[in-house]
């Protein structure tokens, strides 16, 4: 088989190892979140804290014959978009440095890699050529824990590259006892998703039950992080600034050199650009648009920051209220929006006028760029507003779809917004005589979306 194609069966394999994870009887490997495991001596003025903070990699004990353990956990890797995988390398080598010197021993547990969180096969390529013998010398035992069909299609991959002396180096253990046998574990820093992985599996051999799945707590985030954190963290990392700083360069950018570019917000950018700049606003470093050559990326990123709030910017409050428009006289579904937006935090509703005082500006512009406010609405609707438990449903996605068309159609009369650029201004009350909010909307009845409807993605 090729290389390109044991690259797409190793990533095959990976998924088919998280679908079974899912599968209702069978282990439940815990998700890649990064959990408590930080040194509490770490300092922010660590080189690398920001990777290190994480706890991926921990110095702790030693083998049976006297030599440093090193551990890497996959558990601790957080998503690939907020974690610079270079800098991780290069965290490793600036570790490793230090106990090269004397024999060493790596142990690798793999429980907790996901496609979510895994490096690419380049990196790991990397990776291996980078540690030269200076590195490798000293190295002699990798110890990996819990493996995977994916750690033997990886094998396969990578066979060429790894030498016959190095690979005699390489043992894998099915359980944390077979550790135990060459390692002194309980001096090692073993995450506890680890062992809770390690006992599912004997429950699952003994056939016993498996016990509820935990959700580890997450890490605090950085100082300088933008994305995946509120509204109000964001407030208060920024001087009390309402608007965000990733919402307010984008739309500045776009506004400047996007107006005019057909299928703005409808067509999507690389993944890997996207992750790399994430990475970028979320280590506080500028970020420079032009370098991308690519008008989607801005468009994207915006998409994307408000996809990954903790909690919808319309708040999950709003979304019933939102799902009965339908159930509202044609005449009176402006004012009905307007005492909606009421309903919302001041904060919520600054920000939202801010972002569809732009979405109108890309409307206007529409023989340009194909985008009216009814496209704009099928693209944004599940970006501003999402159920609190599972995926909407196809029937809520016409009152929504609708909703967010009348927010940006009349974004005048909604918002009361005198920035015709769409700084948020003061908000206007509901007008005299308007509709009363029903006390329970009902929700929409299971008629047929419109095509633009469908199109609308998160």
């Amino acid at each position: 088989m090729s290389r390109g194609g044991l690259e797409e069966l190793a990533d095959t394999e990976l998924q088919t190892d998280e679908e079974g994870a899912a599968a209702p009887d069978a282990v439940r490997r815990p998700p890649a979140v990064p959990t408590a495991g930080q040194d509490p001596a770490l300092s922010i003025n660590h080189p690398f804290y920001d990777v290190a903070r994480h706890g991926i990699l921990q110095v702790a004990g030693e083998d049976h014959l006297g030599r440093r353990v090193i551990t890497f956990s996959c558990c601790r890797m957080p998503p690939s978009h907020e974690l610079n995988h270079r800098r991780l390398l290069e965290y490793l080598k600036y570790t490793l440095d230090q106990h090269v010197e004397s024999d060493y021993t790596i142990v690798y547990f793999h429980c907790g890699l996901s496609s979510q969180n895994k490096p690419s096969l380049r990196w790991l390529q990397d990776a291996y050529q980078e540690f030269d013998r200076k590195y490798k010398k000293n190295l002699k035992a990798l110890y990996i824990v819990h493996p995977t069909s994916f750690i033997k299609v990886l094998w396969n991959v990578f066979k060429p590259l790894i030498s016959h002396k190095f690979g005699k180096k390489v043992t894998y253990f099915n359980h944390l006892s077979e550790l135990r046998e060459h390692l002194k574990c309980d001096q090692l820093a073993i995450p506890p998703e680890v062992l809770r992985y390690d006992e599912k599996l004997r429950d699952l051999q003994r056939g016993r039950p498996l016990p509820p799945a935990k959700t580890p707590p997450p890490r605090p985030p950085l100082p300088t992080q933008q994305f995946g954190v509120s509204l109000q963290y964001l407030k208060d990392k920024n001087q009390g600034e309402l608007i965000p700083p990733v919402l307010r360069f984008t739309v500045t950018y776009l506004r400047e050199r996007g107006l005019r570019s057909e299928g703005l917000f409808r067509r999507s950018a690389s993944a890997q650009t996207v992750r790399e700049v994430q990475r970028l606003y979320n280590q506080g470093k500028p970020v420079n648009f032009d370098d991308y050559g690519d008008i989607h990326v801005p468009a994207t990123i915006l998409k994307t920051f408000l996809r990954e709030l903790p909690q919808p910017l319309l708040t999950p409050k709003a979304y019933e209220q939102v799902l009965g428009i339908t159930s509202v006289e044609s005449s009176l579904r402006v004012a009905y929006c307007r005492q909606i937006l009421q309903g919302l935090p001041e904060h919520n509703r600054a920000v939202l006028g801010y972002l569809v005082g732009f979405l109108h500006e890309v409307s206007r512009e529409s023989v340009f760029n194909k985008m009216d406010s009814s496209s704009l609405a099928c693209v944004f609707g599940l970006n501003l507003l999402w159920p609190s438990q599972g995926a909407a449903s196809l029937g809520a996605l016409l009152p929504l779809h609708l909703f967010t068309e009348l927010l940006i159609e009349h974004h005048g009369k909604v918002f009361g917004a005198r920035d015709a650029r769409g700084e948020p201004g003061e908000q206007g009350g509901p007008q005299a005589g308007g509709p009363a909010l029903p006390a329970a909307p009902p929700s929409p009845g299971p008629g047929r979306a419109t095509p633009r409807v469908l199109e609308m993605s998160r």
